[in-house]
């Protein structure tokens, strides 16, 4: 496979990131799919999490209890190591450049949320390329369908839970009916598939 110049310093595995993004139900559902990921996990994790604005938030503590990879609120200028979660902080955009480094954005909202899950795909796959994983959870509405058309139209691979058993199925039926679903599965699968997909050689 080839690999674009952008993610040329990352790791030479198949895959150079893991981004996840959800709404509704997407504590419960993100603290299962982080927590079947092991420590040493050879990419970073960038998480979009559909967040009231106006409180602050403990996603980062509540994951980390969860997940077995340390879970931090992303921050301007950071670069996205291996076998880290970084989450959007609540109120921003979270976006990742070349070379993996993170950016924050207090642009508009986009279909009315900030983070924006189809900002973050958009963003991976312009970086990434073909090594650029995206995965949709539960949740209303239709974010993310549009970044995963972008993760698709690149060469990348494209996760979806399968909206018949999520919690809340619209952004799932949204990345479904968008075409770019590569996997559709039981949540309890995703963790697996994900570390399948990115641990080989």
């Amino acid at each position: 496979m080839s690999v674009p110049d952008s993610a040329s310093a990352d790791s030479g595995g198949p895959y150079g990131i893991v981004a996840i993004a959800a709404s509704a139900g997407g504590i419960s559902a993100l603290s299962r799919v982080l927590g079947g990921l092991p420590v040493g996990f050879p990419v970073p994790v960038v998480v979009v999490q559909h967040l009231d604005p106006r409180h602050s938030t403990i996603i980062a503590e509540v994951l980390g209890r969860r997940a077995q990879l340390p879970v931090a609120l992303a921050s301007e200028g950071d670069r996205a190591e291996a076998g880290m979660i970084y989450v959007a902080p609540p109120n921003y955009h979270l976006l990742v450049e070349a070379g993996g480094v993170l950016v924050l954005s207090s642009s508009e909202l986009v279909h009315f949320v900030r983070p924006s899950a189809d900002l973050l795909f958009e963003s991976v796959a312009g970086a990434y390329g073909p090594r650029a994983l995206a995965c949709v959870l539960t949740g209303t509405g239709s974010d993310g369908a549009m970044g995963v058309s972008a993760v698709k139209a690149r060469g990348g691979t494209v996760i979806v839970e399968d909206p018949e058993l999520a919690e809340f199925k619209g952004m799932p039926e949204a990345a479904i009916a968008a075409g770019a679903a590569d996997f559709i599965l039981p949540l309890d699968e995703i963790a697996t598939v994900i570390r399948g997909l990115v641990e080989q050689e």
